[in-house]
């Protein structure tokens, strides 16, 4: 069992930036990535960003490729994703996900589906 939980969300204006912070605990040798995802309201849960719990990798919706930046601290257990010029219709609630099944890194892993473990989420909001 991987247990995580976001934290950083709030309200941003437009241009600023923002950092959210996702801590893991439990079985975190288990993890094999990391991502990041977000529903706005209205819409259905969409994949933000990735990254390969031991080699970094990472991977990026178009839509914030650029803009955001995921990153980890492995002796922490945390991954981040920093959010510089977000844009109003980056407004979502943005959560953190765990893949602990066998992941080589050499595919894309950007639905749902994918992912293993969850957390609760956390509200960001950009202002015009």
């Amino acid at each position: 069992q991987v247990q995580l939980a976001e934290s950083g969300g709030g309200l941003v204006q437009a241009g600023g930036s923002l950092r959210l912070s996702c801590a893991a605990s439990g079985l975190t040798s288990s993890v094999y990535a990391m991502g990041w995802f977000r529903r706005a309201p209205g819409k259905d849960r969409e994949f933000v960003a990735r990254i390969h719990w031991n080699t970094g990798d990472t991977d990026y919706a178009d839509s914030v490729r650029g803009r955001f930046t995921i990153s980890r601290d492995n002796a922490q257990n945390t991954v981040y994703l920093q959010l510089d010029s977000p844009e109003p219709e980056d407004t979502a609630d943005y959560y953190c996900a765990a893949r602990t099944r066998y992941y080589s890194g050499r595919q894309y892993i950007r639905r749902p589906a994918e992912y293993d473990y969850w957390g609760q989420g956390t509200q960001v909001t950009v202002s015009s």
